[in-house]
Formats: structure tokens, C-alpha cells, sequence
């Protein structure tokens, strides 16, 4: 079986409103796999019913094959986008506690953990209390007692929310070698960036519904243009302008380029290759800048939202 989850028709109410609508989403083994949407879309009531917290009323959801039980949250991580660490309680305590809960003996735990506090160079930290720590260093022990147990599926809710950006890398680089390691990620973000840098399959879900999902580059290729921003040098540029309006559409520019006389976004039909264009471009200019624009995760987010 190339999938590790499975999630068949799952809808989910409270009271009348109505969390998720018949979601199904598949999530293959390695991959990392970004489930997105706008506030309230229902994300958080899925991975919820993941990790057992709540109950779908119907639909059903498979781990590695076998209907979900509750013996298997050993074989899940989830970092919740509401942080759950005990901040009275000291840091190596509550790492050894929490890796205990999942299934970890004490002498295992404090290996492991060591492993960790010395990658992550916080073993200093393992006597302070979590109230002592920064939001970004509390968040480093978050992760760490989340991956701590070697799950088979890990599920992280906005991961870098309190990282700066080079803590917030670190962490990323680490969620990829989990993932070469073996390791299964459900990434919900609405950093698109990181979606951008991590996300192999993508599913986009809006007022309870699923709207899109796939291979993100699969996506993209759905959503491209044929559009390519163009930059030229011509001593005669009114004229060449209007000698590729009178060829192709051409669209408003926005990309930053330096140094051109002119800066265009050229659209061309199923009937012209991109060599086409660029020859064209070549015979009537300086070509200084040719580059297809592909759309981004932030882009398909908002047409897709925008649209439904």
C-alpha cells in the first residue's frame, strides 16, 4: 500500500455547524503532504479526528491499512498550533514524562533526548522550567518530544510560528530528514513559503470542503498561463512594444528586474512553444531576462479560495 493515511468521506458537526463535509484525503508514505486552508476550514477538526481527540459522525480513516484504533497514536507525533507543554514543570522531566506516555521506557527516553539536545544544542536547558524559556525555545522542546518516539506519521500545525528565521530553517531541515528517514508528514501552515520549500501533495480545504488536492506540481501545471516576463534593451523601444502587442497578449509586469529598457509579461497560445517566443523576442532586442511564470502555492491558495 503506497498510502500511510486514509481518510474515506469523513464529515464532522457541532450542533449546526458543520466542521467537515465529506473530506477524503490520501497521504502516501514519505511524503510531506500540506493540509491548507483559511481560518475555520476545517483543518484543525480533521487532525483532530487523527489523532483520536474527537470522533468523525461518519467516514471512516485508515492507518497503514488497518482502520484506526487507539493504540495507534504511538505510531503518530502531533505538534499542536496551540502549544501543550506544562510550563511549571522542568524541561527534562516533562520530556521524560511525555516520551514515557508514548511507550518509550526511561532509559530509552533519556537517550534519545539526549541525541537530541545535542543536536539542537539546548542540553542546558534540560533544568529550566518552560516559563523560563522564549516562545522559540519552548517550541525547540515541542518538537523535539513530538518527533522524540519515532512515528511513523507526524503531524505538525504551524510549526515555525515563534521561530525566527534561522531557527525556523533549522527546523525545517530537520522535518526533511525526518521525512528521507522514513517518516510521514501532514504540514499544516498557512506560511506559504514553507509549503513552497517542503510540500510534495497539497490539499486545500475551504467551509468544511475539499477543493483541491494533488501533486503540487501537478497543481501548477493545471493553473500555468503560458505567461513569461520579459525584460529587453532596445534603443527603440516604443517600436518594440508595439511590435510584440501586435503578436501576442501582453500583460501589466510586476517583476523587479534591473537594468531594462523594457519590462513586459508576454502570454502565448497553445500554438507557440516558448523557443518560438524567445526567438521572436531575440530578433527585434537584447534579451536580458526570459522566465515562465509559474503559479505559486499563494497564488493557487487565493485563486482557489477566491473561486469557491
Amino acid at each position: 500500500m503506497n498510502d500511510l493515511l486514509v481518510a474515506d468521506s469523513v464529515s464532522k458537526s457541532f450542533g449546526d455547524f458543520r466542521a467537515l463535509n465529506e473530506v477524503s484525503i490520501a497521504v502516501p508514505k514519505g511524503s510531506i503532504f500540506g493540509l491548507l486552508g483559511p481560518n475555520g476550514a476545517g483543518k484543525t477538526t480533521l487532525i483532530r479526528i487523527i489523532n483520536q481527540i474527537t470522533m468523525p459522525d461518519q467516514g471512516t480513516v485508515q492507518l497503514d491499512g488497518q482502520p484506526l484504533k487507539p493504540e495507534h497514536i504511538r505510531d503518530i507525533g502531533y505538534l499542536p498550533e496551540e502549544r501543550g507543554l506544562y510550563k511549571s514543570m522542568k524541561v527534562g522531566e516533562q520530556a521524560l514524562y511525555l516520551a514515557q506516555l508514548k511507550g518509550m521506557s526511561k532509559t530509552e527516553a533519556r537517550t534519545r533526548l539526549k541525541y537530541w539536545f545535542d543536536k539542537l544544542e539546548i542540553g542546558d536547558w534540560w533544568n529550566k522550567k518552560i516559563q523560563e524559556l522564549s516562545k522559540g525555545q519552548a517550541q525547540k522542546i515541542q518538537f523535539v518530544v513530538t518527533v522524540l518516539h519515532r512515528p511513523k506519521l507526524l503531524i505538525f500545525d504551524e510549526p515555525f510560528s515563534g521561530f525566527d528565521p534561522i531557527n525556523a530553517n533549522l527546523i525545517k531541515d530537520e522535518i526533511l530528514q525526518l521525512r528521507d528517514e522514513g517518516a510521514t508528514v501532514i504540514f499544516s501552515t498557512h506560511r506559504m513559503e514553507s509549503v513552497e520549500e517542503l510540500c510534495d501533495h497539497i490539499a486545500l480545504i475551504h467551509k468544511s470542503n475539499k477543493i483541491l488536492d494533488g501533486k503540487l506540481n501537478d497543481i501548477k501545471r493545471q493553473f500555468k498561463t503560458n505567461t513569461f516576463e520579459v525584460g529587453l534593451q532596445s534603443n527603440n523601444s516604443e517600436a518594440v512594444i508595439a511590435d510584440i502587442k501586435n503578436k501576442f497578449e501582453v500583460l501589466p509586469a510586476t517583476f523587479k528586474n534591473l537594468n531594462d529598457d523594457i519590462k513586459l509579461n508576454v502570454k502565448i497560445d497553445a500554438s507557440t512553444s516558448s523557443n518560438d517566443l524567445l526567438s521572436f523576442l531575440a530578433s527585434k532586442a537584447e534579451v536580458h531576462h526570459f522566465v515562465e511564470v509559474i503559479p505559486t502555492a499563494n497564488d493557487i491558495f487565493i485563486q482557489t479560495v477566491k473561486n469557491n
